[in-house]
């Protein structure tokens, strides 16, 4: 255990932005789940958007690698374009 109060709180912290980062990353999983399964064209084309606004805000934050945020946008794009 911690002996130093900055140790105990960074462990607090630490522990906060776990849950927080665990929680934003579920969100958008399950966001891509339901645009994957989508079958509309229009509903498709108006969720695209804001799955794709919340995957860079979350490369931006590094809670998944930027990388891995363009090839899930770019792949999306291509599925909803052949819808």
């Amino acid at each position: 255990m911690a002996n130093h109060k900055s140790a105990l709180k960074r462990i607090r912290r630490n522990e906060a932005a776990r849950v927080r980062n665990k929680y934003q990353h579920k969100t958008m999983r399950n966001a891509l789940k339901k645009l994957r399964s989508e079958e509309d064209k229009k509903s498709a084309e108006t969720m695209l958007p804001i799955v794709i606004s919340m995957l860079d805000r979350l490369a931006k934050r590094n809670i998944i690698h930027a990388n891995k945020a363009s090839n899930l946008k770019s792949k999306l794009a291509k599925q909803v374009a052949a819808l």
